[in-house]
Protein backbone atom coordinates (compact mmCIF):
# COMPACT_ATOMS: atom_id res chain seq x y z
CA UNK A 1 0.00 0.00 0.00
CA UNK A 2 2.88 2.42 0.85
CA UNK A 3 4.74 1.90 -2.76
CA UNK A 4 1.20 2.51 -3.83
CA UNK A 5 0.18 5.60 -2.56
CA UNK A 6 3.97 6.83 -3.31
CA UNK A 7 3.45 5.71 -7.22
CA UNK A 8 -0.15 7.51 -7.07
CA UNK A 9 1.62 10.39 -5.60
CA UNK A 10 4.73 10.87 -8.18
CA UNK A 11 2.13 10.30 -11.02
CA UNK A 12 0.03 12.93 -9.49
CA UNK A 13 3.01 15.24 -9.39
CA UNK A 14 4.54 13.98 -12.96
CA UNK A 15 0.67 14.65 -14.48
CA UNK A 16 0.36 18.22 -13.19
CA UNK A 17 3.99 18.96 -14.51
CA UNK A 18 3.55 17.22 -17.86
CA UNK A 19 0.17 19.01 -18.43
CA UNK A 20 1.52 22.55 -17.70
CA UNK A 21 4.67 22.06 -19.76
CA UNK A 22 2.52 20.66 -22.22
CA UNK A 23 0.25 23.53 -22.15
CA UNK A 24 2.97 25.93 -22.91
CA UNK A 25 4.87 24.14 -25.35
CA UNK A 26 2.82 21.91 -27.51
CA UNK A 27 0.72 24.07 -29.14
CA UNK A 28 3.61 26.16 -30.72
CA UNK A 29 5.55 23.33 -31.36
CA UNK A 30 3.06 21.78 -33.42
CA UNK A 31 1.70 25.00 -35.33
CA UNK A 32 5.75 25.10 -36.55
CA UNK A 33 5.33 21.94 -37.35
CA UNK A 34 2.03 22.35 -39.86
CA UNK A 35 3.88 25.22 -41.09
CA UNK A 36 6.91 23.31 -42.32
CA UNK A 37 5.11 20.21 -43.38
CA UNK A 38 2.89 22.10 -45.44
CA UNK A 39 5.70 24.21 -46.96
CA UNK A 40 7.72 20.89 -47.60
CA UNK A 41 4.31 19.42 -49.47
CA UNK A 42 4.06 22.81 -51.64
CA UNK A 43 7.90 22.09 -52.22
CA UNK A 44 7.37 18.69 -53.22
CA UNK A 45 4.34 18.92 -55.88
CA UNK A 46 5.48 22.10 -57.11
CA UNK A 47 9.59 20.82 -57.78
CA UNK A 48 8.37 17.54 -59.44
CA UNK A 49 5.71 19.09 -61.39
CA UNK A 50 7.70 21.72 -62.75
CA UNK A 51 10.34 19.15 -63.55
CA UNK A 52 7.79 17.39 -65.20
CA UNK A 53 6.93 20.13 -67.03
CA UNK A 54 10.00 20.76 -68.42
CA UNK A 55 11.24 17.45 -69.24
CA UNK A 56 10.13 14.66 -71.81
CA UNK A 57 10.85 11.76 -69.26
CA UNK A 58 12.19 11.05 -65.77
CA UNK A 59 15.71 10.19 -66.98
CA UNK A 60 17.18 12.78 -64.95
CA UNK A 61 15.09 13.15 -62.00
CA UNK A 62 17.07 11.32 -59.26
CA UNK A 63 19.19 14.76 -58.49
CA UNK A 64 16.23 16.29 -57.95
CA UNK A 65 14.68 13.57 -55.58
CA UNK A 66 17.33 13.02 -53.72
CA UNK A 67 17.87 16.89 -53.29
CA UNK A 68 14.21 17.00 -51.77
CA UNK A 69 14.66 14.31 -49.48
CA UNK A 70 17.38 16.19 -47.95
CA UNK A 71 15.57 19.17 -47.33
CA UNK A 72 12.85 17.46 -46.43
CA UNK A 73 14.07 14.72 -43.92
CA UNK A 74 11.83 12.61 -46.09
CA UNK A 75 11.65 9.61 -48.50
CA UNK A 76 10.73 10.13 -51.65
CA UNK A 77 10.02 7.55 -54.24
CA UNK A 78 8.62 7.91 -58.64
CA UNK A 79 7.03 5.36 -59.97
CA UNK A 80 5.20 5.06 -63.52
CA UNK A 81 1.68 4.66 -63.38
CA UNK A 82 2.37 0.85 -63.44
CA UNK A 83 4.45 0.37 -60.82
CA UNK A 84 7.53 0.16 -62.48
CA UNK A 85 10.47 2.18 -60.08
CA UNK A 86 11.29 5.77 -61.61
CA UNK A 87 13.56 7.04 -58.41
CA UNK A 88 13.88 6.17 -55.13
CA UNK A 89 15.62 8.21 -52.58
CA UNK A 90 16.46 5.09 -50.44
CA UNK A 91 19.66 3.71 -50.91
CA UNK A 92 18.09 0.50 -50.05
CA UNK A 93 14.56 0.79 -50.97
CA UNK A 94 12.06 -2.08 -48.69
CA UNK A 95 9.11 -1.93 -50.28
CA UNK A 96 6.60 1.35 -50.95
CA UNK A 97 3.44 2.20 -49.31
CA UNK A 98 0.02 0.93 -50.14
CA UNK A 99 -1.15 3.68 -51.64
CA UNK A 100 0.27 6.83 -53.59
CA UNK A 101 0.75 10.40 -51.94
CA UNK A 102 0.16 12.12 -54.77
CA UNK A 103 0.42 11.38 -59.04
CA UNK A 104 2.80 14.14 -60.40
CA UNK A 105 1.18 14.95 -63.88
CA UNK A 106 1.40 18.12 -65.62
CA UNK A 107 -1.14 18.16 -67.38
CA UNK A 108 -3.80 17.62 -64.42
CA UNK A 109 -3.12 19.98 -61.71
CA UNK A 110 -6.37 20.31 -60.17
CA UNK A 111 -6.05 24.16 -60.73
CA UNK A 112 -8.21 26.55 -62.68
CA UNK A 113 -6.40 25.45 -65.77
CA UNK A 114 -5.61 22.17 -65.00
CA UNK A 115 -2.04 22.22 -67.28
CA UNK A 116 0.84 23.63 -65.62
CA UNK A 117 1.42 27.03 -66.90
CA UNK A 118 5.40 25.83 -67.09
CA UNK A 119 4.61 22.88 -69.65
CA UNK A 120 4.96 24.80 -73.27
CA UNK A 121 6.13 22.65 -75.36
CA UNK A 122 5.60 23.76 -79.07
CA UNK A 123 4.53 27.04 -77.69
CA UNK A 124 7.80 28.00 -76.44
CA UNK A 125 9.05 30.98 -78.12
CA UNK A 126 13.15 30.79 -80.13
CA UNK A 127 15.10 33.24 -78.67
CA UNK A 128 14.62 35.88 -81.58
CA UNK A 129 11.44 35.95 -81.18
CA UNK A 130 11.67 36.64 -77.24
CA UNK A 131 13.75 39.85 -78.41
CA UNK A 132 11.10 41.16 -80.83
CA UNK A 133 8.41 40.69 -78.05
CA UNK A 134 10.45 42.16 -75.27
CA UNK A 135 11.17 44.79 -76.94
CA UNK A 136 7.47 45.17 -78.02
CA UNK A 137 7.06 45.27 -73.89
CA UNK A 138 9.39 47.66 -73.05
CA UNK A 139 8.11 49.93 -75.92
CA UNK A 140 4.53 49.19 -74.43
CA UNK A 141 5.34 50.30 -70.45
CA UNK A 142 7.32 53.08 -71.10
CA UNK A 143 4.58 54.78 -73.01
CA UNK A 144 1.74 53.21 -70.32
CA UNK A 145 4.49 55.05 -67.46
CA UNK A 146 4.26 58.24 -69.95
CA UNK A 147 0.34 57.88 -69.10
CA UNK A 148 0.49 58.16 -65.73
CA UNK A 149 0.13 54.05 -65.46
CA UNK A 150 3.01 52.17 -63.60
CA UNK A 151 3.42 48.95 -65.39
CA UNK A 152 6.43 46.52 -65.60
CA UNK A 153 7.17 43.39 -67.77
CA UNK A 154 6.07 39.75 -66.58
CA UNK A 155 8.11 37.16 -67.92
CA UNK A 156 6.38 33.75 -68.70
CA UNK A 157 7.39 30.35 -68.82
CA UNK A 158 7.04 30.35 -72.86
CA UNK A 159 9.21 33.46 -73.58
CA UNK A 160 5.91 35.47 -73.77
CA UNK A 161 5.95 38.73 -72.00
CA UNK A 162 2.94 40.43 -70.35
CA UNK A 163 2.73 43.75 -69.15
CA UNK A 164 1.40 44.00 -65.63
CA UNK A 165 0.01 47.34 -64.30
CA UNK A 166 -0.15 48.55 -60.67
CA UNK A 167 -2.90 51.00 -60.82
CA UNK A 168 -5.98 49.04 -62.95
CA UNK A 169 -5.97 47.11 -65.96
CA UNK A 170 -9.15 49.05 -66.62
CA UNK A 171 -7.18 52.27 -66.19
CA UNK A 172 -8.32 54.47 -69.28
CA UNK A 173 -5.30 55.82 -69.66
CA UNK A 174 -3.85 53.04 -70.68
CA UNK A 175 -6.12 52.93 -73.70
CA UNK A 176 -3.86 55.32 -75.16
CA UNK A 177 -0.92 53.10 -75.70
CA UNK A 178 -1.43 50.49 -78.35
CA UNK A 179 -0.35 46.81 -77.64
CA UNK A 180 -1.38 45.39 -80.66
CA UNK A 181 2.15 44.36 -81.37
CA UNK A 182 2.38 42.55 -78.44
CA UNK A 183 -0.96 40.23 -78.73
CA UNK A 184 0.06 39.03 -82.05
CA UNK A 185 1.33 35.15 -82.11
CA UNK A 186 5.22 34.97 -83.65
CA UNK A 187 5.70 32.62 -86.26
CA UNK A 188 6.48 29.55 -83.29
CA UNK A 189 3.05 30.68 -81.66
CA UNK A 190 1.12 30.63 -85.01
CA UNK A 191 2.19 26.80 -85.75
CA UNK A 192 1.31 26.06 -82.31
CA UNK A 193 -1.71 27.48 -82.22
CA UNK A 194 -2.83 26.24 -86.17
CA UNK A 195 -2.14 22.71 -84.52
CA UNK A 196 -4.52 23.48 -81.63
CA UNK A 197 -7.06 25.20 -83.43
CA UNK A 198 -7.26 21.85 -85.60
CA UNK A 199 -7.87 19.99 -82.60
CA UNK A 200 -10.45 22.04 -81.30
CA UNK A 201 -12.29 21.92 -84.37
CA UNK A 202 -12.18 18.12 -84.16
CA UNK A 203 -13.89 17.98 -81.18
CA UNK A 204 -16.50 20.23 -81.72
CA UNK A 205 -16.98 18.24 -84.56
CA UNK A 206 -20.97 18.01 -85.64
CA UNK A 207 -22.02 21.29 -82.73
CA UNK A 208 -22.52 23.64 -84.80
CA UNK A 209 -19.52 25.15 -84.40
CA UNK A 210 -17.14 25.87 -86.71
CA UNK A 211 -13.57 28.56 -87.24
CA UNK A 212 -12.93 28.79 -83.53
CA UNK A 213 -9.49 30.57 -83.03
CA UNK A 214 -7.63 30.64 -80.44
CA UNK A 215 -5.06 33.59 -78.91
CA UNK A 216 -1.67 33.01 -77.41
CA UNK A 217 -2.97 33.42 -74.56
CA UNK A 218 -5.45 30.63 -75.17
CA UNK A 219 -8.80 32.83 -74.68
CA UNK A 220 -10.97 31.71 -77.81
CA UNK A 221 -12.97 33.56 -80.04
CA UNK A 222 -15.78 32.19 -82.63
CA UNK A 223 -14.85 33.31 -86.34
CA UNK A 224 -18.24 31.68 -87.81
CA UNK A 225 -20.90 28.98 -87.32
CA UNK A 226 -22.51 26.80 -89.48
CA UNK A 227 -25.89 26.90 -91.29
CA UNK A 228 -26.93 23.95 -88.84
CA UNK A 229 -28.41 25.05 -85.56
CA UNK A 230 -26.14 25.12 -82.77
CA UNK A 231 -27.04 22.00 -79.67
CA UNK A 232 -27.55 22.91 -76.27
CA UNK A 233 -24.69 24.24 -74.85
CA UNK A 234 -22.48 23.74 -77.47
CA UNK A 235 -20.34 27.33 -76.92
CA UNK A 236 -19.39 25.77 -73.27
CA UNK A 237 -17.94 22.99 -74.49
CA UNK A 238 -15.21 25.37 -76.24
CA UNK A 239 -13.12 25.65 -73.03
CA UNK A 240 -12.97 22.13 -72.81
CA UNK A 241 -11.84 21.69 -75.64
CA UNK A 242 -9.16 23.93 -75.91
CA UNK A 243 -7.88 22.59 -72.56
CA UNK A 244 -8.08 19.21 -74.31
CA UNK A 245 -6.12 19.77 -77.34
CA UNK A 246 -3.71 21.64 -75.38
CA UNK A 247 -2.67 18.33 -73.63
CA UNK A 248 -2.73 16.25 -76.93
CA UNK A 249 0.04 19.35 -78.26
CA UNK A 250 1.52 18.91 -74.72
CA UNK A 251 1.37 15.33 -74.24
CA UNK A 252 4.88 14.54 -76.10
CA UNK A 253 6.48 17.15 -74.82
CA UNK A 254 6.11 16.67 -70.52
CA UNK A 255 7.18 13.30 -68.64
CA UNK A 256 4.57 11.25 -68.68
CA UNK A 257 2.31 11.13 -65.25
CA UNK A 258 4.28 9.33 -62.33
CA UNK A 259 3.12 8.49 -59.01
CA UNK A 260 4.80 9.60 -56.09
CA UNK A 261 5.48 8.37 -52.48
CA UNK A 262 6.37 9.63 -49.40
CA UNK A 263 7.87 8.24 -46.84
CA UNK A 264 7.36 9.47 -42.43
CA UNK A 265 6.66 13.27 -42.10
CA UNK A 266 3.81 13.35 -44.70
CA UNK A 267 0.67 13.31 -42.21
CA UNK A 268 0.58 16.78 -40.24
CA UNK A 269 -0.02 16.48 -36.74
CA UNK A 270 -2.99 18.10 -35.25
CA UNK A 271 -2.14 20.85 -32.11
CA UNK A 272 -4.55 21.90 -30.05
CA UNK A 273 -5.60 24.66 -27.24
CA UNK A 274 -6.04 24.62 -24.17
CA UNK A 275 -9.71 25.20 -24.29
CA UNK A 276 -12.22 23.45 -22.48
CA UNK A 277 -12.05 20.35 -24.24
CA UNK A 278 -8.53 20.27 -23.58
CA UNK A 279 -8.90 20.70 -20.16
CA UNK A 280 -11.27 17.70 -20.47
CA UNK A 281 -8.65 16.02 -22.41
CA UNK A 282 -5.77 16.72 -19.88
CA UNK A 283 -8.20 15.76 -16.78
CA UNK A 284 -9.20 12.53 -18.51
CA UNK A 285 -4.83 11.96 -19.05
CA UNK A 286 -4.51 12.46 -15.11
CA UNK A 287 -7.16 9.72 -14.56
CA UNK A 288 -5.42 7.35 -16.93
CA UNK A 289 -1.77 7.72 -15.20
CA UNK A 290 -3.61 7.29 -11.93
CA UNK A 291 -5.37 4.49 -12.80
CA UNK A 292 -2.38 3.10 -14.53
CA UNK A 293 -0.43 3.38 -11.06
CA UNK A 294 -2.94 0.91 -10.08
CA UNK A 295 -4.01 -1.72 -12.55
CA UNK A 296 -0.83 -1.62 -14.16
CA UNK A 297 -0.39 -5.15 -14.96
CA UNK A 298 -3.74 -5.64 -16.61
CA UNK A 299 -3.14 -2.73 -18.66
CA UNK A 300 0.18 -4.47 -19.69
CA UNK A 301 -1.38 -7.69 -20.46
CA UNK A 302 -4.36 -6.44 -22.42
CA UNK A 303 -1.88 -4.07 -24.34
CA UNK A 304 0.38 -6.94 -25.19
CA UNK A 305 -2.49 -9.05 -26.41
CA UNK A 306 -4.06 -6.51 -28.33
CA UNK A 307 -1.39 -6.44 -31.01
CA UNK A 308 -1.28 -10.56 -30.85
CA UNK A 309 -5.29 -10.19 -31.61
CA UNK A 310 -5.09 -8.40 -34.64
CA UNK A 311 -2.07 -10.47 -36.21
CA UNK A 312 -4.55 -13.56 -35.57
CA UNK A 313 -7.37 -11.43 -37.01
CA UNK A 314 -5.32 -10.57 -39.90
CA UNK A 315 -3.92 -14.06 -40.47
CA UNK A 316 -7.74 -15.69 -40.54
CA UNK A 317 -8.19 -12.87 -43.48
CA UNK A 318 -5.56 -14.04 -45.29
CA UNK A 319 -6.71 -17.65 -45.10
CA UNK A 320 -9.76 -16.23 -46.41
CA UNK A 321 -7.99 -14.26 -49.40
CA UNK A 322 -8.75 -10.82 -47.72
CA UNK A 323 -6.77 -8.37 -46.76
CA UNK A 324 -3.83 -9.22 -44.00
CA UNK A 325 -2.30 -5.83 -43.37
CA UNK A 326 -1.57 -4.83 -39.85
CA UNK A 327 -0.98 -1.48 -38.61
CA UNK A 328 2.26 -1.46 -37.12
CA UNK A 329 1.75 0.86 -33.67
CA UNK A 330 5.36 0.23 -31.52
CA UNK A 331 8.35 -0.36 -32.53
CA UNK A 332 9.45 -2.77 -30.10
CA UNK A 333 9.45 -6.74 -30.42
CA UNK A 334 5.82 -6.53 -31.66
CA UNK A 335 6.08 -4.15 -33.75
CA UNK A 336 8.62 -5.89 -35.39
CA UNK A 337 6.84 -8.79 -35.72
CA UNK A 338 3.87 -6.53 -37.34
CA UNK A 339 5.96 -5.30 -40.02
CA UNK A 340 8.08 -8.44 -40.24
CA UNK A 341 3.93 -10.13 -40.89
CA UNK A 342 2.99 -7.71 -43.08
CA UNK A 343 6.03 -7.89 -45.48
CA UNK A 344 5.15 -11.52 -45.50
CA UNK A 345 1.60 -10.35 -46.70
CA UNK A 346 3.05 -7.96 -49.64
CA UNK A 347 5.52 -10.79 -50.57
CA UNK A 348 2.52 -13.60 -50.51
CA UNK A 349 -0.10 -10.95 -52.42
CA UNK A 350 2.86 -10.34 -54.81
CA UNK A 351 3.44 -13.54 -55.51
CA UNK A 352 -0.47 -14.64 -56.00
CA UNK A 353 -0.87 -12.31 -58.47
CA UNK A 354 2.47 -13.05 -60.50
CA UNK A 355 0.73 -16.81 -60.36
CA UNK A 356 -2.15 -14.87 -61.89
CA UNK A 357 -0.28 -12.79 -64.86
CA UNK A 358 1.21 -16.33 -65.50
CA UNK A 359 -1.84 -18.02 -66.11
CA UNK A 360 -3.78 -15.29 -68.30
CA UNK A 361 -0.12 -15.57 -70.05
CA UNK A 362 -0.39 -18.90 -70.87
CA UNK A 363 -4.00 -19.19 -71.79
CA UNK A 364 -3.42 -16.43 -74.33
CA UNK A 365 0.30 -17.24 -76.01
CA UNK A 366 -0.96 -21.23 -76.50
CA UNK A 367 -4.42 -21.09 -77.59
CA UNK A 368 -3.27 -20.02 -80.63
CA UNK A 369 -0.84 -22.44 -81.57
CA UNK A 370 -3.13 -25.17 -80.30
CA UNK A 371 -5.76 -24.28 -82.43
CA UNK A 372 -3.87 -24.35 -85.17
CA UNK A 373 -2.90 -27.70 -84.86
CA UNK A 374 -6.49 -28.78 -83.55
CA UNK A 375 -7.34 -27.22 -86.40
CA UNK A 376 -4.80 -28.92 -89.21
CA UNK A 377 -5.95 -32.27 -87.15
CA UNK A 378 -9.58 -32.48 -87.08
CA UNK A 379 -9.29 -31.02 -91.14
CA UNK A 380 -7.39 -34.30 -91.66
CA UNK A 381 -9.80 -36.88 -89.48
CA UNK A 382 -13.01 -35.21 -91.81
CA UNK A 383 -10.92 -35.77 -95.21
CA UNK A 384 -10.77 -32.16 -96.37
CA UNK A 385 -6.43 -32.33 -95.77
CA UNK A 386 -4.75 -35.22 -96.50
CA UNK A 387 -2.02 -36.57 -93.81
CA UNK A 388 0.96 -36.18 -96.19
CA UNK A 389 4.68 -34.91 -95.35
CA UNK A 390 3.60 -31.68 -95.95
CA UNK A 391 0.76 -32.02 -93.08
CA UNK A 392 2.87 -33.40 -90.89
CA UNK A 393 5.71 -31.00 -91.44
CA UNK A 394 3.16 -28.29 -90.53
CA UNK A 395 1.97 -30.13 -87.60
CA UNK A 396 5.39 -29.96 -86.40
CA UNK A 397 6.42 -26.78 -87.26
CA UNK A 398 3.28 -25.30 -84.98
CA UNK A 399 4.35 -27.52 -82.23
CA UNK A 400 8.32 -25.70 -82.24
CA UNK A 401 6.09 -22.73 -82.33
CA UNK A 402 4.29 -24.03 -79.67
CA UNK A 403 7.83 -24.84 -77.74
CA UNK A 404 9.12 -21.30 -78.44
CA UNK A 405 5.99 -19.31 -76.83
CA UNK A 406 6.58 -21.80 -73.59
CA UNK A 407 10.08 -20.52 -73.39
CA UNK A 408 8.46 -17.13 -74.53
CA UNK A 409 6.32 -16.84 -71.24
CA UNK A 410 9.37 -17.78 -68.83
CA UNK A 411 11.31 -14.93 -70.65
CA UNK A 412 8.76 -12.17 -69.91
CA UNK A 413 10.37 -10.49 -67.12
CA UNK A 414 13.44 -10.20 -68.98
CA UNK A 415 11.14 -8.44 -71.87
CA UNK A 416 10.03 -5.95 -69.55
CA UNK A 417 13.81 -5.13 -68.48
CA UNK A 418 14.45 -4.59 -71.96
CA UNK A 419 16.86 -7.91 -72.08
CA UNK A 420 14.73 -10.31 -74.05
CA UNK A 421 17.03 -12.72 -75.97
CA UNK A 422 16.91 -13.44 -79.72
CA UNK A 423 18.56 -15.25 -82.29
CA UNK A 424 18.95 -13.47 -85.00
CA UNK A 425 19.89 -15.11 -88.42
CA UNK A 426 19.41 -14.44 -92.29
CA UNK A 427 15.96 -15.36 -93.76
CA UNK A 428 13.83 -13.90 -96.82
CA UNK A 429 11.22 -12.05 -95.27
CA UNK A 430 8.61 -12.41 -98.00
CA UNK A 431 8.66 -16.33 -97.20
CA UNK A 432 7.81 -15.96 -93.52
CA UNK A 433 4.91 -13.93 -93.86
CA UNK A 434 3.66 -16.37 -96.90
CA UNK A 435 4.15 -19.20 -94.72
CA UNK A 436 2.14 -17.05 -91.53
CA UNK A 437 -0.55 -16.50 -94.09
CA UNK A 438 -0.88 -20.05 -94.82
CA UNK A 439 -0.87 -21.10 -90.75
CA UNK A 440 -4.11 -18.83 -90.60
CA UNK A 441 -5.43 -19.23 -93.92
CA UNK A 442 -7.93 -22.26 -92.42
CA UNK A 443 -9.20 -19.71 -89.65
CA UNK A 444 -9.85 -16.83 -92.09
CA UNK A 445 -11.54 -18.56 -94.34
CA UNK A 446 -13.87 -20.78 -91.44
CA UNK A 447 -14.65 -16.71 -90.50
CA UNK A 448 -15.22 -15.94 -93.90
CA UNK A 449 -12.18 -13.23 -94.08
CA UNK A 450 -10.22 -13.47 -97.20
CA UNK A 451 -6.07 -13.30 -97.00
CA UNK A 452 -3.99 -12.13 -99.03
CA UNK A 453 -0.49 -11.49 -98.89
CA UNK A 454 1.80 -8.96 -101.39
CA UNK A 455 5.61 -9.86 -100.43
CA UNK A 456 8.36 -9.22 -102.88
CA UNK A 457 11.10 -12.29 -103.54
CA UNK A 458 14.60 -12.88 -102.20
CA UNK A 459 14.72 -9.64 -99.99
CA UNK A 460 16.45 -10.94 -96.47
CA UNK A 461 16.84 -9.39 -93.38
CA UNK A 462 18.43 -11.00 -90.32
CA UNK A 463 16.23 -11.42 -87.58
CA UNK A 464 15.05 -14.53 -85.51
CA UNK A 465 12.45 -16.50 -87.32
CA UNK A 466 10.48 -17.98 -84.75
CA UNK A 467 9.86 -14.51 -82.89
CA UNK A 468 9.29 -13.20 -86.00
CA UNK A 469 6.73 -15.69 -86.66
CA UNK A 470 5.37 -14.62 -83.23
CA UNK A 471 4.57 -11.37 -84.14
CA UNK A 472 2.99 -11.81 -87.17
CA UNK A 473 0.98 -14.11 -86.04
CA UNK A 474 -0.32 -11.90 -82.87
CA UNK A 475 -1.31 -9.22 -85.77
CA UNK A 476 -2.82 -11.65 -88.26
CA UNK A 477 -4.94 -13.24 -85.39
CA UNK A 478 -6.03 -10.20 -84.07
CA UNK A 479 -7.08 -8.83 -87.24
CA UNK A 480 -8.82 -12.28 -88.31
CA UNK A 481 -11.10 -12.27 -85.16
CA UNK A 482 -11.70 -8.34 -85.11
CA UNK A 483 -12.49 -8.67 -89.13
CA UNK A 484 -16.29 -9.47 -90.08
CA UNK A 485 -17.28 -12.02 -92.84
CA UNK A 486 -16.78 -10.88 -96.12
CA UNK A 487 -13.97 -8.90 -94.75
CA UNK A 488 -10.04 -9.10 -96.15
CA UNK A 489 -6.66 -9.19 -94.24
CA UNK A 490 -3.49 -8.19 -95.97
CA UNK A 491 -0.04 -9.01 -95.50
CA UNK A 492 2.34 -6.43 -97.10
CA UNK A 493 6.40 -5.62 -96.84
CA UNK A 494 7.87 -2.99 -98.58
CA UNK A 495 11.49 -1.71 -98.49
CA UNK A 496 12.17 1.71 -98.59
CA UNK A 497 15.61 4.32 -96.85
CA UNK A 498 16.97 1.19 -95.10
CA UNK A 499 13.81 -0.42 -93.52
CA UNK A 500 11.86 -3.42 -94.26
CA UNK A 501 7.95 -2.97 -93.18
CA UNK A 502 5.61 -5.53 -92.64
CA UNK A 503 1.97 -4.06 -92.65
CA UNK A 504 -1.44 -5.84 -91.52
CA UNK A 505 -3.87 -4.02 -92.64
CA UNK A 506 -7.47 -5.28 -91.94
CA UNK A 507 -10.87 -4.42 -93.30
CA UNK A 508 -12.43 -4.22 -89.77
CA UNK A 509 -14.38 -2.16 -87.75
CA UNK A 510 -11.55 -0.08 -86.50
CA UNK A 511 -10.27 1.41 -83.23
CA UNK A 512 -11.46 4.25 -81.37
CA UNK A 513 -8.85 7.39 -81.76
CA UNK A 514 -9.19 7.23 -78.09
CA UNK A 515 -8.14 4.07 -76.91
CA UNK A 516 -4.84 4.11 -79.96
CA UNK A 517 -2.50 5.16 -77.57
CA UNK A 518 -3.18 2.57 -75.28
CA UNK A 519 -3.31 -0.63 -77.57
CA UNK A 520 0.20 -1.91 -76.49
CA UNK A 521 -0.41 -1.65 -72.83
CA UNK A 522 -0.12 -4.92 -70.95
CA UNK A 523 -4.11 -6.65 -70.39
CA UNK A 524 -5.56 -3.33 -71.67
CA UNK A 525 -8.63 -4.23 -74.00
CA UNK A 526 -11.39 -1.30 -75.46
CA UNK A 527 -14.16 -3.62 -74.60
CA UNK A 528 -14.08 -4.52 -71.15
CA UNK A 529 -17.07 -6.49 -71.04
CA UNK A 530 -15.02 -8.75 -73.87
CA UNK A 531 -14.24 -12.20 -73.01
CA UNK A 532 -11.02 -13.94 -72.70
CA UNK A 533 -12.50 -16.86 -75.55
CA UNK A 534 -13.28 -13.70 -78.62
CA UNK A 535 -10.70 -10.48 -76.61
CA UNK A 536 -7.88 -12.43 -75.62
CA UNK A 537 -5.87 -11.38 -72.12
CA UNK A 538 -4.91 -8.03 -73.39
CA UNK A 539 -0.94 -9.42 -74.02
CA UNK A 540 -0.63 -10.16 -77.29
CA UNK A 541 0.45 -6.72 -78.54
CA UNK A 542 2.75 -6.24 -75.30
CA UNK A 543 4.41 -8.77 -76.51
CA UNK A 544 4.20 -7.23 -79.83
CA UNK A 545 6.28 -4.13 -79.15
CA UNK A 546 8.61 -6.20 -76.71
CA UNK A 547 9.67 -8.53 -79.75
CA UNK A 548 10.27 -5.71 -82.25
CA UNK A 549 12.19 -4.10 -79.35
CA UNK A 550 14.61 -6.89 -78.83
CA UNK A 551 14.79 -6.67 -82.72
CA UNK A 552 15.67 -3.05 -83.08
CA UNK A 553 12.71 -1.87 -84.67
CA UNK A 554 9.37 -0.66 -83.90
CA UNK A 555 5.59 -1.79 -83.99
CA UNK A 556 2.74 1.07 -84.57
CA UNK A 557 -0.99 1.63 -85.52
CA UNK A 558 -3.14 3.37 -87.65
CA UNK A 559 -6.59 2.78 -87.65
CA UNK A 560 -9.73 4.55 -88.82
CA UNK A 561 -13.44 3.73 -87.03
CA UNK A 562 -15.32 1.62 -89.27
CA UNK A 563 -12.95 0.98 -91.86
CA UNK A 564 -10.33 -0.90 -90.72
CA UNK A 565 -6.60 -0.94 -89.24
CA UNK A 566 -3.24 -1.36 -90.02
CA UNK A 567 -0.64 -2.44 -87.82
CA UNK A 568 3.18 -1.38 -88.94
CA UNK A 569 6.65 -3.29 -88.43
CA UNK A 570 9.81 -1.49 -88.94
CA UNK A 571 12.68 -3.88 -89.17
CA UNK A 572 16.19 -2.58 -90.17
CA UNK A 573 16.98 -3.63 -93.92
CA UNK A 574 20.43 -5.32 -93.41
CA UNK A 575 20.24 -7.35 -96.71
CA UNK A 576 17.95 -6.23 -100.13
CA UNK A 577 19.79 -10.45 -101.62
CA UNK A 578 20.87 -13.62 -99.81
CA UNK A 579 24.82 -12.45 -99.12
CA UNK A 580 27.09 -15.16 -100.27
CA UNK A 581 27.68 -17.90 -97.53
CA UNK A 582 31.66 -18.51 -96.88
Amino acid sequence: MRMLAVSVLVATCSVAATAWIAVQTTSGAIDKQQDRLLADDTLLLDTLTGYAATHKTWDGVRPVVRDLARRTGRRIALTTQTGALVSDSAPRPDGLPGRAWAVIDPLSVNRADPIDPRATGPFRLTAAEERTLNAYALRQVRCLREQGVEAAVVSTPSGRPRIRTFTGSDDRRAAACDGTALKEPVPTERVALDALDVLVAGCLKNTGLDGVRVAPDFSWRLVAAEALPLREGAERRIPACVTEGRKALLKSAVAPPARLFVGSGETAVQGFRLSGAGIVRVVGAAGLVLALAVGVSVLAATRLARPLRALTDAAQRMRDGGSALVPVTTGDEIGQLTRTFNDMAVHRDRLEEQRRVMVSDVAHELRTPLSNIRGWLEAAQDGHVPADEDFLASLHEEAVLLQHVIDDLQDLAAADAGELRVHPEQLEVGELVSQAGAAYRARAESAGVRVAVEAPREHWIEGDPVRLRQVVGNLLSNAIRHTPSGGSVTLRVTADSGLTTIEVADTGAGIAAEDLPRVFDRFWRAEKSRSRDTGGSGLGLAIVRKLMEAHGGAVSVASTAGAGTTFTLRLPDIHRSRPTMS
